[in-house]
């Protein structure tokens, strides 16, 4: 596998494009933002010589689907995503006034992932696994071939993602992480929607969310 990383948006998000075959690629949580940070999308794409082939949100708030549009017109691909996300795909436009913010309605989906699913593209094999809490549909994914998991916002380094946002459960979100990811094996490298990439060993021994408790 190998992962290419880009920071996009006022909010600082990790937009992730992983290949396993060096010629097709996923596209992991497209947050670019504007004509700038789209070019530069496609410069990373060309430049690794990668075809996008599928699209997937690990969860739909606005910040992660900022470039579904810009996909779809460019490399003609829909989002999949957990049908639980629908209401904030939907209100992504309304939920980016917030911030001061704006995007057009987002495409329709291609489809939803469910949890156990298994997903093959690009020469990966990447397994769904729900994490909902910081929203009611997040997922994360894990390619047991490689040890990479790709979290979303669910857990961080040394964080976890907020809970105080529409349909988010701080307690789910701690149960699903102990007992959903803090299984995977330690050496896991997790590679999270914000900020550096971490182990599942580090997160276990120093996260203050699960030392402190």
């Amino acid at each position: 596998m190998k992962i290419y990383r880009g920071v996009f948006s006022p909010i600082q998000v990790n937009t992730y494009i992983v290949t396993g075959n060096g010629k097709e690629c996923v596209i992991i949580d497209c947050g670019c933002y504007g004509g700038a940070e789209e070019q530069k999308l496609e410069e990373m794409l060309s430049s690794g010589g990668l075809k996008p082939v599928m699209l997937i949100d690990t969860h739909c708030h606005l910040d992660h689907v900022f470039g579904n549009r810009f996909i779809l017109g460019r490399y003609g691909l829909r989002p999949w995503f957990h049908e639980g996300e629908r209401y904030n795909y939907n209100n992504a436009p309304k939920h980016s006034m917030m911030f001061g913010l704006s995007m057009e309605p987002p495409p329709d989906p291609e489809g939803y992932l469910s949890d156990g699913q298994e997903i093959t593209a690009a020469g990966l094999t990447l397994k769904v696994i729900a994490v909902p809490g910081h929203s009611p549909g997040g997922i994360a994914l894990y390619s047991e071939a490689d040890g990479i998991l790709f979290t979303g916002d669910a857990l961080f380094a040394g964080s976890i993602g907020r809970s105080d946002l529409p349909g988010g459960d701080h307690e789910q979100l701690m149960e699903n992480i102990r007992e959903r990811l803090f299984v995977l094996p330690p050496e896991t490298v997790v590679y999270p929607g914000h900020g550096p990439e971490t182990t599942i060993r580090e997160e276990m021994e120093h996260n203050p969310f699960f030392t402190q408790t």
